[in-house]
């Protein structure tokens, strides 16, 4: 191609007299041109932008041999009706050679209610497992030893209490909490943006976070103390970028709240995660994850001054996307979820779940699982994904891509800076006006026709019949977990159990770390709720201003 660009325009010439849309939108309603060439990528410096694997700026990847050396954790998410159900589900996910745990709670335990609470009614073990008491817990590991097997447990508001549960399964168990190796999500920025279930107001959340970093370096030095997630800001309908820019800017205000609690950035970043989205549009999700590692690392150097490699690190784990899925023709769902985990493999990312077919409809059955994770099992061991590592870098699309969405997430941060930060952009509705935006956008152009989605606006089969097995939760269970409570109350100490809540409460009142005395709490058997509620008298509860 000669420098005037003549060849260029020759080309696009004849390419505009058999197709007259030179330029198309992706998944995110960003322009893309039909071809790029090396001007796309003109001011790229291969060792500033991009590197080697494992060496700053990490574009390429975390570690030197990505998953050449070790292929992604394959940790399917899941959790239903009573602990000894979703054990029984752990135990055949385990058996078909999942390599990693990840729990689904229900809605009152993600909202730190007892079971036997008027608000769980009907909402009891429905949508992930119901978790009262370190009894339940117990009983959801049996048989499966902590020292063996990593744990993500996608809690946020409750994240203590069930961080506290599992540390003390791990000492029944005779395993020490500092081999206890897992996640919890523990992201409350992200659900007062997004997903909705807080319980406290941002201050009291940002300091039981913030004891939860101190409390697990000392303690529980192999655990990832916070998963910041952008998953569920994009299946609330944010844009990739949106996603990218939010989530980090989500981790930039931990850090900042770590070391304004007077902890060095190099004992707590070392053990922050982050959880992604992986959508449907095939090269921006790469572009995504490649922008993001660049971006974390030159502000944890240039501006946290982070010394630690490990503090460098955006360590991640993907789900592919819930929001993606459709009732109609849900065998379809099988082969979305193939494209979005084949994104997260050659995006990098260190864990995956593939969502199962039937999640739109119910939890997934077991036969629905089990596709979704030979899903995976085939991706890695027989499609030659892991031959290479970062196989796309050089693209003059992926490239001029990665760029453009780390300049979106540079622009966005300014705007969050310009309003005060994370928290008081969460107070004005900044971030939920721009996802509410991005959602309107998206379901407009699939109502016009302009974004097809097989089987929903086109390639409908009228009169369609869905016959796929589904699971079915009991609503025995629920009365069942409430007659447990009633027994662990009858059972346990209960003068040991209260002067346990009583010092919790005074931590609160004070400025002790809570931490310790959440689990002593756990270890007394005194239930979430309880515990929380505790908590709720000293905090008070978040109300989310009204902005529309």
């Amino acid at each position: 191609m000669g420098n005037d660009g003549k060849a260029k325009k020759a080309w696009k010439d004849e390419f505009l007299k058999s197709c007259s849309k030179y330029e198309s939108a992706n998944a995110s309603g960003r322009k893309i041109e039909a071809l790029y060439d090396p001007s796309d990528v003109a001011s790229l410096d291969y060792e500033r932008d991009l590197g080697y694997p494992g060496e700053y700026p990490f574009t390429r990847g975390v570690y030197s041999s990505m998953h050449r050396g070790r292929v992604w954790t394959m940790r399917q998410f899941s959790g239903y009706g009573s602990a000894s159900d979703s054990n029984k589900r752990y135990h055949f996910l385990l058996d078909r050679g999942q390599t990693g745990l990840s729990v689904a709670f229900d809605m009152p335990t993600i909202m730190g209610y007892d079971s036997d609470h008027e608000r769980s009614e009907g909402e009891v073990g429905m949508c992930g497992v119901a978790i009262d008491s370190l009894e339940d817990m117990e009983t959801l590991f049996d048989g499966i030893p902590l020292d063996k097997v990593s744990t993500s447990m996608t809690i946020n508001a409750p994240a203590a209490m069930l961080l506290a549960f599992y540390i003390c399964v791990g000492e029944k168990q005779g395993v020490s909490s500092d081999r206890l190796r897992g996640t919890i999500q523990n992201d409350i920025l992200k659900e007062y943006i997004a997903q909705k279930s807080w319980i406290f107001p941002p201050e009291p959340s940002m300091r039981i976070i913030t004891d939860i970093l101190t409390f697990s370096s000392d303690h529980v030095p192999r655990w990832n103390t916070i998963s910041i997630s952008g998953y569920h800001i994009r299946e609330a309908g944010s844009t990739a970028a949106q996603e990218l820019a939010f989530t980090l800017a989500d981790g930039f205000a931990y850090v900042e709240a770590g070391i304004a609690a007077g902890l060095d950035v190099d004992t707590f970043a070392p053990r922050l995660s982050f959880f992604f989205n992986s959508h449907l549009d095939f090269f921006e999700e790469i572009a995504k994850y490649r922008a993001a590692r660049r971006i974390w690392a030159r502000h944890m150097k240039e501006k946290y001054g982070a010394r630690k490699k490990e503090s460098l690190l955006v360590r991640f784990h993907t789900q592919t996307a819930g929001c993606t899925l459709t009732a109609q023709q849900p065998e379809n769902n099988i082969m979305r979820t193939a494209y979005q985990a084949l994104a997260a493999a050659i995006g990098g990312t260190q864990s995956l779940h593939t969502n199962s077919m039937d999640e739109t409809l119910a939890l997934p059955s077991e036969k629905a699982v089990q596709i979704a994770l030979r899903t995976q099992q085939v991706l890695a061991h027989e499609t030659g994904v892991t031959n290479t590592i970062d196989p796309l870098a050089g693209s003059y699309y992926v490239e001029n891509l990665t760029n453009q969405l780390e300049a979106d997430a540079e622009e966005y941060f300014r705007k969050i800076e310009d309003l005060g930060g994370v928290t008081k952009a969460i107070d004005m509705g900044f971030f939920q006006k721009e996802i509410s935006d991005a959602a309107y956008g998206y379901q407009k152009a699939i109502e016009q026709k302009t974004r097809i989605v097989v089987g929903v606006n086109e390639y409908v089969i009228d009169d369609e019949q869905i016959d796929i097995d589904l699971l079915r939760i009991d609503p025995e269970v629920e009365k069942e977990q409430c007659k447990v409570l009633t027994r662990l109350r009858s059972r346990r100490d209960n003068a040991a159990a209260q002067a346990a809540l009583d010092e919790l409460g005074k931590a609160a009142r004070g400025t002790d770390n809570l931490m310790p005395r959440i689990v002593e709490c756990s270890r007394r058997y005194c239930t979430l709720g309880e515990m929380i509620g505790v908590l709720k008298a000293v905090f008070g509860v978040y109300k989310e201003p009204i902005v529309y």
